[in-house]
């Protein structure tokens, strides 16, 4: 893939899907293709499949590839989609890129591996990065998630990794410091905010978009944040960047997956329920959850 192509891929913004389980916890393909035909009609560059949002650590492997066959089947005309690698063998890592590129997926986004947290050095990262690159059908985005893995990808390890020819960009999801990333930006690495909290400061940055959960119920609110820093408005992109952090407040960062979840079925998207171990929210939750909703304009009454 040419760097232009690259670029043209990967800047905009993407929700990072929500896997929809029935009320007994199996696979509800149906709803996901639901929420598909919906976001086709918006103006999402595209989406992650089999991240957090899409409770990757809770599938079967044979879920997650049938997860990710009915996004690339449904995704819908022109949108990309990234696939989730999260696995703690590497072997394992590579035969799912294959298989995702066989399926048509457009990047494979890489999270590292924690089990073994503490020999995770940047040496063993350099390695392991470098080399699924290597062996990789699709370009690879690092994906830094700390608060899901407890491995922080360090910035020195990313401007090394920025260097090789298959690795062409990097989500970040870190609370703070996606700056440190951002220095080593170039047309051949890209850097995408892995949160609605910073997007807008990122983009003012460098970045070229970002993979955000409150594009999962409500992609409008997402996008409006985005254009303001694609066109470098600084009046009215703090005020929907503050706006866009309050939102994600009071669903993800509050109840995490449940709240996304929760946030889609008010919207009219088939988000279901989360799997156990997670809970739903309460009736109540729920409620409370809408009268916010509906006081910030994202729902009627």
């Amino acid at each position: 893939m040419q760097t232009n192509q690259v670029a043209a891929k990967l800047s905009g913004v993407f929700a990072p899907l929500c896997t929809p389980f029935s009320d007994d916890e199996s696979l509800d393909l149906a709803a996901l293709r639901f929420n598909l035909d919906r976001y086709a009609v918006t103006n999402l560059k595209g989406y992650l499949a089999l991240g957090s949002n899409g409770e990757n650590k809770s599938l079967t492997e044979e879920e997650k590839l049938s997860v990710l066959e009915t996004i690339v089947e449904h995704k819908g005309q022109d949108k990309v989609v990234m696939a989730g690698a999260t696995y703690e063998a590497q072997r394992d890592t590579e035969r799912f890129l294959r298989q995702a590129a066989a399926f048509g997926a457009d990047f494979g986004v890489v999270l590292p591996p924690s089990y073994f947290r503490d020999q995770m050095t940047d040496e063993v990262l350099y390695r392991y990065y470098a080399t699924v690159a290597d062996r990789s059908p699709l370009p690879i985005v690092l994906y830094n998630a700390p608060k899901f893995c407890g491995v922080t990808l360090s910035p020195e390890l990313v401007r090394r990794l920025a260097g090789h020819a298959n690795i062409v960009g990097m989500k970040d999801s870190a609370a703070s410091g996606i700056e440190a990333f951002l220095r080593y930006a170039s047309d051949s690495f890209l850097v995408m905010a892995g949160s609605v909290n910073f997007l807008f400061p990122a983009m003012m940055a460098g970045a070229v978009g970002g993979t955000v959960s409150i594009a999962n119920a409500f992609p409008s609110a997402a996008m409006e944040i985005y254009e303001c820093g694609v066109t470098r408005d600084e009046q009215r992109g703090p005020v929907v960047q503050k706006r866009g952090q309050w939102i994600n407040k009071l669903i993800s960062g509050k109840y995490g997956v449940s709240g996304v979840k929760a946030a889609m079925n008010l919207a009219g998207l088939r988000g279901g329920i989360p799997r156990r171990p997670l809970l739903p929210l309460s009736a109540a939750d729920v409620e409370e959850l809408r009268v916010v909703l509906v006081a910030e304009g994202l729902l009627t009454a």
